[in-house]
C-alpha cells in the first residue's frame, strides 16, 4: 500500500492540536495547570500525535492501562513549525540522510519523527500515514514551557465515543476534523520522508 505521508491535523490560524494519552495523576494535573506537572518525567521522551483515531487505536480508545485520559493539546504553530526544523526520522530512509549522515543527525537532534499506518474507527489501516514526534531535553522543556496554548480534557467524549463504536452507532462526522498541515519547506519535506498524493476516505 502507498501511503500518504502528510501530516493531518485540527488547526486554526494560531494552534495545531496533538493528542496524548496519561494515567489520572498526570492528566489531572496537567488539566489543573494548562501544562505538565511534578508528576510528568521531564527525563523521558514524550511524543505527540496529531492524529487522533491514530491514538485511539494505540491506546484501544483510552481502555489501556496508564493511558485512561486522553488530552488534547493545543501547541502554538509557531512553536510546532520550530519542532519541524528539528525532527529527524528514527530510520535512516529520508531523500535527505543515509547512512553516516542519518546517524550524526540523529545523535544530535533532541526531536524524532516516525510514520505509522492512520486508522479509521475501527483500527483498521488506512491509505495514509500518521506522524509521531518524540521530544526530549531541552526540547521538550520549551515546549511545556512554550509550546502550550491549552490543554483539554477529552476522556469523557472518548468513552462516549467508543460506545457509540462499540454498538455501530459512532457517526465519524462527529470525531475531530483533520486536514494536511502545510509543510511547505523543502528541507522538512526531504528530511521527513513526506510525499504528495491524492488521500481516499477511511
Amino acid at each position: 500500500m502507498e501511503y500518504v505521508r502528510e501530516i493531518f491535523a485540527q488547526y486554526d490560524r494560531q494552534c495545531i492540536r496533538v493528542y496524548q494519552a496519561y494515567n489520572p495523576i498526570i492528566a489531572k494535573e496537567a488539566i489543573s495547570l494548562q501544562t505538565f506537572g511534578e508528576n510528568f518525567d521531564v527525563n523521558r521522551m514524550t511524543w505527540i500525535k496529531p492524529s487522533f483515531l491514530w491514538l485511539m487505536h494505540r491506546s484501544n480508545w483510552g481502555t489501556k492501562k496508564n493511558q485512561e485520559c486522553i488530552l488534547a493539546i493545543d501547541v502554538y504553530q509557531s512553536k510546532f513549525n520550530e519542532i519541524l526544523q528539528k525532527a529527524v526520522l528514527t530510520s535512516p530512509d529520508s531523500k535527505s540522510y543515509t547512512g553516516i549522515q542519518w546517524e550524526k543527525a540523529f545523535d544530535e537532534t533532541t526531536v524524532y519523527c516516525q510514520w505509522d499506518s492512520d486508522r479509521n474507527i475501527n483500527g483498521n489501516a488506512i491509505n495514509r500515514a500518521a506522524i509521531q514526534i518524540g521530544l526530549k531535553r531541552n526540547t521538550l522543556r520549551e515546549f511545556l514551557d512554550t509550546g502550550i496554548c491549552r490543554i483539554e480534557d477529552l476522556t469523557p467524549l472518548v468513552k462516549k465515543w467508543n460506545e457509540q463504536r462499540k454498538n455501530g452507532k459512532l457517526n465519524s462526522k462527529n470525531l475531530p476534523v483533520e486536514r494536511i498541515y502545510p509543510v511547505k519547506d523543502k528541507t522538512i519535506r526531504n528530511r521527513l520522508n513526506m510525499t504528495y498524493g491524492s488521500v481516499k476516505k477511511a
